[in-house]
């Protein structure tokens, strides 16, 4: 059964992950970054006020909401909490073992892109979000395929169909990149460093985490919003230790990813060509399985924001990815690079470091201890358990809200339940089938995702410009807030008093 499941799930993969899905993924970022006026670098001074610096000058950034909304801050880490995980540091370890040094520099790429796909989601997410049967608000691309891409002439179908696909792929993807891939690295790093039993971590995960997803969003914003940046923190501060004690290598490291990126040298001596091919598609893949920028999949938490201005949470996806891979995964490429496990000149990874197998699910850790000794390995085993702990209990609030699209608010809570009790299975499994089927899942969610994009790029490009038109150039004309004619109406008045 296992190799049925494998066979197929490889020959759908190379389909959603080939050149078009590539092309797609870049052509969408470089698309809204033209039509926003290249917004995160233009911009930069003010997106950053509004996000990273508004947390330290406006309260209602913070504070905690009465509705059944959640703070801008919550949504963030909540968001945070689903893309900061193993991917940071498992699968930025995997994209420089089988693509090389080069792998970071498509990694960056990406990513700078990815801001304004991820700045669009969310754009769109807040525009099209309704409040549920529930009153709270429910918005994601299944809203904007339906309600968006489906208000178009002759495009209702389409809309529809596109919409109930996401959701769907959506559904599978919260058990795959949300839940068996994540509790696998926790199980296994935590046999690594302590000794653990997989199926011992596999129940405590499952007690703890239940604890938090049965209670809803209100529940795991609480939770998100006190370990999030905890676990940034102290993972980059460790992180800067080690840049900082191997800061002489910052130039061989640099020259590595370049050489690397541009196959001024091939992985291991390879051919040339598939040297760059390998860098591109690793580095690209993991950039995305890491900030998730094009999935849809963080836009269906910034939409529960308390926020008026689509645009003003368009910012907070923007310094998410920022945070997730220019920051984070760039720590943990340069941990790995400088760390002497990986020849600098061919790429190649060393196959034993101090009698262990090197592989990239325990490479990052014995960068650490080859650092800071055992505290080291268990300092990963710790952060992987935290990151990957925190990315379940978000990505389990996607998959209830493409639940509630499919089935309404009655099957959310069986959902919770079954979720919950997956993540046993994931703490058991083959750590490469759980891998392997994160990622076809992912390239089946963004499909549906970038068409609605795409389709209402001009919209994102004129909510934008009269965001900039009011709020930076200081004229006095009507917000684009909803696409609903009361949500907007509510909004605009409550914009007008200063509650953004």
């Amino acid at each position: 059964m296992i190799q049925i499941v494998t066979a197929v799930n490889s020959a759908i993969n190379s389909f959603v992950w080939g050149p078009p899905m590539l092309v797609l993924m870049g052509v969408t970022g470089i698309l809204m970054t033209v039509l926003t006026g290249v917004f995160q670098f233009t911009r930069l001074g003010h997106w950053i006020k509004n996000t990273i610096g508004a947390i330290f000058s406006d309260k209602e950034v913070l504070g905690h909401t009465k509705d059944k909304s959640i703070s801008q801050f919550q949504s963030l880490c909540t968001a945070l909490a689903a893309t900061v995980g193993t991917g940071n540091i498992v699968g930025v370890a995997g994209a420089i073992v089988a693509g090389g040094p080069g792998a970071v520099f498509w990694m960056w790429a990406i990513a700078i892109f990815s801001m304004m796909t991820n700045f669009s989601e969310n754009v769109l997410g807040i525009f099209y979000r309704r409040k549920n049967a529930n009153d709270e608000w429910s918005g994601g691309a299944m809203y904007y395929l339906r309600d968006g891409l489906g208000s178009k002439k002759g495009c209702k179908l389409i809309g529809g169909v596109l919409a109930v696909l996401f959701s769907i792929f959506c559904f599978l993807a919260s058990f795959g990149i949300g839940n068996m891939t994540q509790v696998n690295s926790i199980a296994g790093n935590m046999h690594t460093a302590f000794g653990l039993p997989t199926w011992v971590t596999g129940v405590v995960v499952l007690i703890l985490a239940g604890l938090v997803i049965v209670g809803g969003l209100k529940r795991i914003a609480s939770v998100t919003e006190k370990i999030v940046p905890f676990m940034v923190v102290i993972y980059i501060v460790g992180s800067i230790i080690i840049f900082i004690t191997h800061i002489t290598y910052v130039p061989a490291v640099f020259l590595s990813i370049f050489k690397g990126a541009f196959g001024m040298k091939a992985v291991g001596g390879g051919i040339v060509g598939f040297g760059i091919k390998q860098a591109v598609v690793l580095g690209m893949k993991r950039g995305v399985f890491s900030n998730e920028a094009g999935l849809g999949s963080s836009v269906m938490v910034h939409s529960n924001s308390n926020v008026k201005e689509p645009v003003r949470q368009g910012m907070w996806g923007i310094f998410e990815v920022f945070a997730d891979t220019i920051i984070v995964c760039t720590l943990t490429a340069f941990t790995v690079l400088a760390s002497g496990l990986i020849d600098l000149e061919t790429g190649v990874a060393n196959e034993v470091f101090n009698g262990i197998k090197v592989t990239e699910s325990n490479l990052v850790s014995l960068a650490f201890s080859n650092q800071f000794g055992k505290l080291g390995s268990a300092f990963v085993a710790v952060a992987i358990a935290l990151f990957a702990f925190s990315t379940v209990l978000g990505w389990s609030h996607y998959g209830s809200k493409a639940c509630e699209f499919l089935f309404k608010e009655k099957a959310v809570m069986v959902y919770r339940v079954i979720f919950v009790l997956a993540i046993f299975g994931g703490a058991v499994m083959s750590p490469n089938l759980a891998w392997d089927i994160a990622d076809t899942l992912n390239g089946l969610m963004a499909i549906p995702n970038l068409i609605g994009v795409l389709a209402l790029s001009p919209l994102v490009a004129a909510i934008t410009k009269n965001y900039v038109d009011r709020k930076i150039k200081g004229k006095d004309i009507e917000p684009m807030l909803s696409a609903f004619p009361d949500i907007q109406a509510e909004h605009a008045d409550a914009v007008k008093h200063g509650a953004e």
